[in-house]
């Protein structure tokens, strides 16, 4: 269960890393603000999804909940930029990908947050 999990997790996280970048390269990188922090999720996004990939048991459960917390601050800066702006910058949810990544980061974010809970008690069981 947590190798799929893992794999799930690390399939999202990169996933949202992959639409964050090439949202970048096709115009976003132009946007004040917005484009720098774009490319930050790319490249730290990717990050994540590698560390999630070989990061040994122990270290796990950390791994998890911190790229969990990434993808949910991912998640409501979409949401606020589909709402109320963010920077300045007013998203249309008929924008290119929107759709899509609303599903990949709620996704992400429920995936993620399973598997702390799922890494938390099996170390709690173990006494560690």
């Amino acid at each position: 269960m947590t190798a799929v999990l893992r794999l799930t997790g690390v399939a999202l996280t990169a996933t949202m890393a992959a639409i964050h970048l090439h949202l970048w390269a096709g115009g976003y990188r132009e946007l004040a603000t917005i484009g720098v922090l774009f490319l930050l999720n790319g490249i730290v996004g990717f990050a994540l999804a590698a560390a999630l990939l070989v990061t040994p048991g122990r270290l796990l459960e950390a791994v998890a909940a911190g790229t969990a917390l990434f993808t949910a601050g991912t998640l409501g800066a979409l949401v606020l930029s589909l709402t109320t702006g963010l920077f300045g910058f007013q998203e249309s949810i008929d924008a290119d990908l929107v759709v899509p990544t609303l599903a990949v980061e709620s996704a992400g974010v429920a995936v993620l947050a399973v598997l702390f809970l799922k890494e938390r008690a099996g170390r709690r069981r173990v006494g560690g």
